[in-house]
């Protein structure tokens, strides 16, 4: 999948970096490209059909926590020892890695939130997508954009396991001001679609691993399909109100995933590491987990609460390409490798 994708001895990276890195991506490399390109426009097309054709969508509600739930064994399954060994040797980027990301773009959400005068539903729903972990591609834009493609891992990884208990937290904090919130509900909700599935990726890396090696090259295509389908699904939940409120969550999610962007690299400055790992932190904090906060969304609130996530799934994906292949073209400021490596 595109969740958790890692790079080993594969082109300028390899040749940057000598860090036991995840085999995933090395599956993945030859599709990798084509995947991050074609999955906007699939995300696209998905939400144009939810759009034109809601009744054959909207049945499906009831299935997003289940398909949230493909997605995450799918990053369960990308996942290795390596990658947490990685938290244990760079222990202070990947804390600040995770401190901006439970920050920026939470405080970001918010912040929107209330300069747009949102109304109570999308303002919940925009700051629900800052309080989640991660987003779905994070890792391999990363990877296209040279930078720390094990930074990267380490701090999806980890921002995943944690939100069982930070992103309730966050939302309540947050959100409750506009809608009412059930943080306990919520604490189970995730661990049932996040962590559990993840875990069971884990186990199944672990016990079949020369079955899941084949299927990693799919995993990008499987969860690019399956999160199609929850933004169709959203967005025909929603389609009545669309036309409406289009426009401002429009602004909103761009102006949201631009600060996430642009503070991510800027954390990784102030915090004195290096070009690559800048790279690698405006990835994991610009780019979010937009299906689970689409399925929190759906389950805890309204359909239309659910919009921002559906918009966000488009363009975080065609936002993180463009700033990625910019990225790709710039020299690295100081590629000197860490000490570490």
């Amino acid at each position: 999948m595109l969740e958790a994708t890692k790079t080993p001895e594969i082109g300028p990276l390899a040749a940057a970096s000598v860090e036991p890195l995840n085999p995933a991506l090395a599956a993945e490399a030859k599709v990798a490209r084509v995947a991050v390109t074609v999955f906007p426009l699939l995300v696209l097309v998905a939400g144009v059909a939810g759009f034109l054709l809601p009744g054959a969508f909207q049945p499906l509600g009831p299935a997003v926590p289940y398909l949230l739930g493909i997605i995450m064994f799918c990053m369960g399954l990308t996942l290795t020892p390596p990658d947490f060994a990685a938290v244990a040797r760079r222990p202070w980027a990947v804390v600040l890695g995770i401190v901006a990301h439970y920050v920026i773009m939470p405080g970001a959400g918010w912040l929107i939130a209330n300069v747009l005068q949102l109304e109570p539903a999308l303002a919940v729903g925009l700051i629900l997508v800052g309080c989640a972990p991660s987003g779905t591609a994070s890792n391999v834009m990363a990877f296209l954009a040279k930078g720390d493609v094990a930074l990267s891992v380490a701090v999806a990884s980890v921002s995943t396991l944690i939100a069982p208990i930070v992103t309730p937290i966050l939302v309540l904090f947050l959100a409750g001001s506009f809608l009412s919130i059930d943080a306990g509900a919520m604490v189970l909700d995730i661990v049932k679609t996040v962590l559990v599935p993840v875990v069971a990726g884990l186990m199944a890396r672990l016990f079949f691993k020369n079955l899941v090696a084949k299927a990693l090259p799919a995993l990008p295509w499987a969860s690019a399909v399956v999160i199609s389908l929850i933004v169709a699904v959203v967005v025909a939940g929603s389609a009545g109100k669309i036309v409406a409120a289009g426009g401002i969550v429009f602004l909103a999610v761009v102006l949201h995933n631009g600060f996430g962007l642009g503070l991510g690299y800027l954390a990784g400055k102030l915090g004195r590491l290096d070009d690559k790992a800048r790279r690698a932190l405006a990835f994991e904090v610009g780019m979010q987990n937009s299906g689970l906060a689409a399925t929190l969304a759906t389950a805890h609130f309204t359909p239309l609460a659910a919009l921002p996530s559906a918009v966000f799934s488009v363009w975080h994906n065609i936002s993180g390409a463009i700033v990625a292949a910019w990225l790709a073209r710039k020299p690295l400021q100081d590629p000197t490798p860490r000490p570490e490596s």
